[in-house]
Order: C-alpha cells, then sequence, then structure tokens
C-alpha cells in the first residue's frame, strides 16, 4: 500500500510539473488529513463528564437536539400559519409541463474519473474506506462502483449505511468544555460521495439548461461567486445614489436554514420543478432515514435518526438547498433579493425615507409569510437593516436610519 500511495504521488506531481496551480493541489492532496483535538471533558446540565462514550452521546444529543428544540420553540409560535408536512406552501410553484427529469446510466469512464478525483487529505466516514484506497484501485473497481451506482439510481434505493455520517465536533472558540461552542463536521461514507456527484451534476445540468435555478441565487453555482454576489448589490445601490435615491436593505439571517429544510415541502418544490415520479423516489429515499453518530476517541455514540434538513458538506445537499429557496424571490414584487446560499438581502430604492420605509415593511411582511410558509425560521437578533445615500442624502434626514429594523423583532 505504501509503495502505491508512492508511485501514484510521484506520478501526479511529474505530470503537473509545468502546472503550478495543479502541482500545489496534488501537494495539498497529499498531506495527511487534518487532526482535530478532542476534549476530554464537556459540561451537560451542569455536570462534567469524562468518559469518552459519554463525550460522545453528549455532543451527538446536542447537535441532533439543538434543530428539533429550535423547531419546537419557534414553530409553535406559528403553527396555525404553516403547512403540514409534505403540504406545499402557497409560495411554491405550480407544476412545470416540461420535459421531465429522469436519471441518465452512469458510465465507467465517469466512475473513474470520481475515483481518480477522490482528496485524499480527508478523513474516512462511517465505512471507514480512505480515499487514497479508492483513487489507486480505481482501474480494478470502477466497473463495479458504476453497477452499484446505477442499481440505486434505477431502484431509488439508497442503502441505510450510505445515509449515514460519522460527525467530528469542531471547537469554535470560547470554553472547550462546552458543546455549544462546536460545530458538527460530517463525514460520509466513500460510496454514498461518488453517488452523490454523479446525482449533482445530472441535477444541476437539468436545473441550469431549464432555468430553473433563480438568477437571484450567487451561491454553489458555475460562474457565480461571492464577488458576483457583491458586484450586482453595489452595482444596484450605486445606481440608486446616481439618481438621487435613497436605497434600504434588509439583512436577513436564518437560523440553522440548512438544517431545517422540510422533507415534504423539498419532495415538493423537486416534483414541481419537473422531477419525474420514479426519479422522486430516490430523492425520497436520500432525504429519509438519515442518522449520524459522534465518535470520541474509541468510543462510539448512540445513532440518532436526523428528521430534517439537507446533509452539509456536500454539494448534492447544496443544490437541493437552493432548489429549496428559489421562490423566495418571487414575493418581492416591489424590491430585489439576493442570496448567497442562505444569505439573503432584500433592498429597494426610493426617493424619500417615509416611501422606503413603507415599501421595505410590506415586502418584509410578505418574506415573513414565505419563511413560515416555507418552515424556515429567520434569527431576528441577527437581521439587520441598512440605509444607503450619498453624504448630501443623508446629512439632511433627521434620523438617518430606517425604522423597519424595530419591526423586525
Amino acid at each position: 500500500m505504501p509503495k502505491c500511495m508512492h508511485k501514484t504521488n510521484n506520478k501526479n506531481l511529474n505530470n503537473n510539473i509545468s502546472n503550478p496551480r495543479n502541482f500545489w493541489k496534488t501537494i495539498s492532496n497529499m498531506q495527511a488529513p487534518p487532526v482535530h483535538s478532542q476534549p476530554a471533558a464537556v459540561k451537560v446540565n451542569n455536570q462534567t463528564v469524562q468518559h469518552p462514550l459519554d463525550v460522545a452521546n453528549a455532543f451527538n444529543n446536542y447537535f441532533v437536539g439543538c434543530t428539533t428544540t429550535l423547531i419546537a420553540k419557534l414553530g409553535n409560535d406559528t403553527q396555525s400559519e404553516r403547512p403540514q408536512t409534505g403540504q406545499a406552501p402557497p409560495t411554491v410553484q405550480r407544476p412545470c409541463n416540461a420535459e421531465k427529469f429522469s436519471f441518465r446510466p452512469v458510465a465507467v469512464i465517469v466512475i473513474t474519473k470520481l475515483l481518480h478525483n477522490q482528496k485524499i487529505k480527508y478523513q474516512s466516514g462511517p465505512d471507514q474506506i480512505p480515499a487514497m484506497l479508492l483513487k489507486i484501485s480505481a482501474p480494478a473497481i470502477a466497473k463495479p462502483v458504476a453497477t452499484l451506482i446505477n442499481e440505486s439510481l434505477t431502484t431509488g434505493y439508497i442503502p441505510k449505511l450510505w445515509k449515514t455520517a460519522r460527525v467530528v465536533p469542531i471547537h469554535k472558540s470560547g470554553d472547550n468544555t462546552l458543546v455549544s461552542n462546536y460545530r458538527p463536521k460530517s463525514l460520509l461514507p466513500a460510496m454514498s460521495k461518488i453517488l452523490e456527484k454523479c446525482v449533482y451534476t445530472q441535477l444541476r445540468d437539468y436545473s441550469e439548461y431549464r432555468n430553473y435555478l433563480t438568477p437571484d441565487q450567487s451561491g454553489f453555482r458555475p460562474n457565480h461567486s461571492t464577488t458576483t454576489a457583491l458586484l450586482k448589490v453595489c452595482n444596484d445601490i450605486q445606481a440608486g445614489m446616481e439618481q438621487g435615491n435613497l436605497t434600504g436593505a434588509i439583512f436577513l439571517d436564518f437560523a440553522k436554514a440548512f438544517d431545517t429544510v422540510d422533507h415534504g415541502i423539498l419532495l415538493q418544490k423537486l416534483k414541481n420543478s419537473g422531477i419525474g415520479d420514479s426519479t422522486l423516489t430516490w430523492f425520497q429515499s436520500y432525504v429519509s432515514d438519515r442518522s449520524q453518530y459522534v465518535s470520541i476517541s474509541d468510543s462510539t455514540s448512540l445513532p440518532l435518526l436526523v428528521t430534517c434538513g439537507v446533509p452539509q458538506g456536500s454539494k448534492l445537499g447544496a443544490l437541493l438547498f437552493t432548489i429549496f429557496i428559489k421562490d423566495l424571490p418571487n414575493v418581492c414584487k416591489a424590491s430585489t433579493v439576493h442570496m448567497y446560499a442562505d444569505d439573503t438581502v432584500i433592498y429597494t430604492s426610493q426617493p424619500n425615507l417615509p416611501q422606503l420605509e413603507a415599501v421595505l415593511q410590506e415586502q418584509f411582511t410578505g418574506v415573513k409569510k414565505w419563511i413560515a410558509d416555507n418552515k424556515l425560521f429567520l434569527n431576528p437578533d441577527k437581521t439587520v437593516t441598512m440605509l444607503f445615500g450619498t453624504a448630501p442624502k443623508l446629512h439632511k434626514l433627521q434620523t438617518p436610519h430606517l425604522c423597519v429594523g424595530k419591526k423586525i423583532k
């Protein structure tokens, strides 16, 4: 095994010697996976637990429980306004009449390329299959792997192991004995990642070709980035200034947006976007019956079921989220919406402050209804407003700020 790895690394370096970007990318891939320090003890209900198994269970209970707690806490406030699970909210587009999307068979050459492109610096998932093993054995296993992938796409079935994530707690900042100061990093099975990449490519190409993704979304899309998002918003604000207008913006902060996606609503939106019934069965299998566990030292927590959300850390999960949120701009007829993943800004330009506040408040009311209908949650403490204008225009105002912010909470 070490000899094969050494031979493969030398071959990759020699092939990219004239391409600095790919050369250093190869060097990066050769590095060992990052080792994250794990806490020896954490606090649970004001008591310190030290046994690795108890620590692992504490982390897993927190990571899964904080989402369900959020849904229970915020959902009860507007329960009467929210549709039942699986029921399409009123803002969901009607089913399209275009050709339905269905999976195409994945060629062996495609699987070979995906196996060769495995990033060896990543840690292995629950299957404990290292990326390097897949990389060096690609010529021998590509055909049977392609058979497995195509069988999943044809039958609409995904093995349960492929839907199990091994979670590593990553310390953010602050007291390292508090589980709330950690974020989860999900490590998926190697075969699951290959399958997801195949589905992602086909669904992305279909969505882009049919223009099903809103132009107001810059996240996770080809030829889009944070730079294109900033250029769009800044250009619109500058245009408002040149016309002598004030521009008001509301920056929305969703609470755990990816983790709270309702599976029933997501499937309905996929269907309305042109996903055929047989293909929809695969997506239903993909989002359902997912579970995760946390490993600390040699101890593994009990697995817990993940009942909502899309898998983070995968391109497919990100694409599904953009499909889920793509109809948000439809409710803002008198303003502009731009998004980068779940980071969303609503803005409009008006000749005076009272008119600007009135329009923004009306738009924000519609957005809040969309959020309730789609079972997402707004973080009012991090949702802020901002006022833009030329210095002379702002200087003339008695109160150069927006009052819409007071109504956000």
